[in-house]
């Protein structure tokens, strides 16, 4: 992805621009809110983590458990939650680095960790709740 795209500025009048898929992302995240902070919430209660990530995709992904469909809520985005144990497991977040991963996680009552994959790539957001 060119950084042009990303920050939806001006091609120098090449081609038009497409909306950042982070614009989307943003749209719908603020759809969701509620219904991540309740999962999250309940991860946490449970037990099940101190570390609650969402898995933010538009493609298929074997990560985490489906929460909110794209298909069937009319949205761009699905949402997958899981646990920083679970990126553990997979690799995704190598256990060398699982410390200073934990050190950078902002506060799971205002804030959702994302990790947002799109064809570019794949990284870790924290985006407040509303």
């Amino acid at each position: 992805m060119e950084p042009n795209e990303l920050l939806n500025q001006p091609n120098d009048g090449e081609t038009p621009q497409k909306e950042s898929p982070l614009k989307s992302l943003e749209r719908d995240l603020k759809l969701y809110s509620e219904s991540l902070k309740e999962v999250s919430t309940e991860i946490m209660v449970e037990g099940l983590s101190a570390y609650p990530i969402f898995v933010a995709h538009q493609y298929e992904v074997n990560l985490g458990e489906l929460i909110l469909d794209r298909k069937d809520l009319g949205t761009e985005w699905t949402i997958q939650a899981s646990t920083l144990e679970e990126f553990v497991e997979k690799g995704i977040v190598h256990k060398d680095k699982k410390d200073r991963f934990i050190k950078q996680f902002k506060n799971p009552d205002d804030f959702m960790c994302l990790f947002v994959i799109v064809p570019e790539g794949a990284n870790f957001v924290f985006y407040p709740y509303k």
